[in-house]
């Protein structure tokens, strides 16, 4: 039988070979080519359909307007059979076209404003956050929306947890006072940024702001969970950037506090993992582990990650997307590599991990995958593992953001397109599957839209 294991290792094979052709009689699933959309929203297979979800600038059932750039997300199940969206939406105070308080922030009630975590003097309020959408997978329709997170800053991806909550984490790290847009517009922050929220999927509504500041301030990305231990791991979207770990005081209530630490290489210091200038870290290589403390993790100042570099931390090339495999954690670099186009590590956890006798079996970094301008998968981002075993992975392909895919990697390490995004220049995010894994949920950040993909799906 494959293992997750095995999978994990074949991906490198990939990550560093162009896109391969078969000339078997039967077809495997993803050799069919996409279908162009009509409807010039997203191409993909012949006999699937997709249904739009959510859709920036649609009234929502609380009276305000769906926002845009939407990003990371998860679904949950719902106890009537429904399903449960919570979605970032990566914003910012200037972009208020794009803002749920499109009809006026001035109308907007202050049973509203009150729980918006930055109001900006009520001027100029922060507009990132999360909705929450209800959606009938029998009818394919969207049933209710609203606003569950609101005055947060550019909220990028985060993660699912097994207790039912969506972990939503701020690509930014910002004081308050006044500030300015390389444009010239003037606006103003209440508060510090740079944290994460945990949002309920069973909210109802606006849920109250806690920054879970035990978990550090820093450009944070995605966040996965290690459901044995209640540890979450972390990622940060810097082009020199810190892998962390966040151990709980009380796993499954992290506003309880608990220790902030980041993964360094047993015998290579302050290692450079980005293999931009030499193969420092070759693919299909393991190393051994273990986890630098990290201290004043709330700090006024934008040097974590260089503090914890200069306790022995590894660097990393801008994480991103980061998921749960089996008992392993894969998260991309978007911008490692000898051609800064992208790699895959996968960091598996000890069987001690989190407590003293770690080192005794130390948790070990794998390189997987690292893409050249022959792969298929460029700039990997967002990604998931599907149900069938296969790796899909969204693309964030700045220099060609026409041609933003999903790309998916088999166990064999071959690879295909599920899904391409050629019309609106804007990269895919948020890939997840519903948990019976019958329905795949994709963001198209820009304009902003949510599409419910269905169809024959590999057993």
């Amino acid at each position: 039988m494959l293992t997750r294991r095995r999978f994990l290792e074949s991906v490198a094979v990939a990550a560093i070979t162009p896109a391969l052709t078969y000339s078997c009689a039967v077809r495997r699933f993803g050799e069919n080519p996409l279908r162009p959309d009509p409807n010039q929203l997203i191409d993909i297979p012949e006999g699937f359909s997709y249904t739009v979800v959510s859709r920036r600038g649609d009234l929502m059932s609380d009276g305000l307007r769906v926002p845009g750039a939407h990003d990371g997300m998860a679904v949950f199940d719902r106890e009537d059979g429904k399903l449960i969206l919570v979605c970032n939406h990566e914003l910012y105070s200037p972009e208020f076209s794009d803002s749920p308080f499109l009809d006026g922030y001035e109308t907007v009630q202050e049973s509203i404003k009150e729980r918006l975590y930055d109001r900006g003097g009520d001027v100029t309020p922060e507009l990132g956050g999360t909705s929450t959408t209800i959606f009938n997978p029998a009818t394919r329709e969207t049933e209710g929306q609203f606003l569950s997170l609101g005055g947060t800053e550019w909220n990028c991806a985060g993660g699912k947890t097994p207790w039912g909550s969506w972990l939503t984490c701020e690509e930014s790290f910002a004081n308050p006072g006044p500030d300015v847009t390389g444009s010239g517009i003037e606006f103003s922050r209440d508060q510090r940024h740079g944290y994460v929220f945990e949002v309920p999927s069973s909210a109802a509504g606006l849920v109250r702001p806690v920054p879970l500041k035990h978990m550090g301030r820093y450009v944070h990305e995605a966040a996965a969970v290690h459901e044995p231990t209640g540890i979450v791991y972390l990622t940060e979207d810097r082009w020199h950037s810190l892998f962390y770990r966040f151990i709980p005081n009380v796993p499954g209530q992290l506003h309880k506090g608990g220790r902030l630490q980041a993964l360094a290489i047993v015998g290579q210091p302050s290692m450079k993992t980005h293999n931009w200038e030499a193969a420092d870290f070759p693919v299909n290589s393991t190393m051994q582990t273990y986890w630098v403390d990290l201290h004043d993790v709330d700090s006024e100042v934008d040097d974590l990650r260089h503090r914890g570099a200069e306790s022995g931390a590894a660097m990393f090339a801008r994480g991103e997307g980061l998921s749960v495999a089996g008992d392993e954690f894969a998260f991309a670099c978007t911008i490692g590599g000898p051609g800064r186009l992208g790699q895959v590590f996968v960091y598996t956890p000890s069987p001690y991990e989190g407590t003293p006798n770690e080192q005794k079996a130390p948790g070990g970094l794998s390189l997987i995958a690292q893409a050249d301008e022959g792969s298929l998968l460029q700039n990997g981002d967002n990604l998931t593992m599907a149900p069938w075993g296969d790796l899909l992975v969204c693309e964030d392909v700045e220099a060609d953001m026409e041609h933003c895919a999903i790309v998916g990697i088999r166990p064999d390490g071959s690879q295909y397109l599920l899904a391409n995004n050629a019309y609106s220049g804007s990269e895919l995010a948020g890939v997840c599957f519903s948990p019976d894994g019958k329905t795949l949920f994709v963001n198209i950040q820009y304009p902003g839209t949510t599409v419910a993909i269905t169809g024959p799906w590999p057993a």
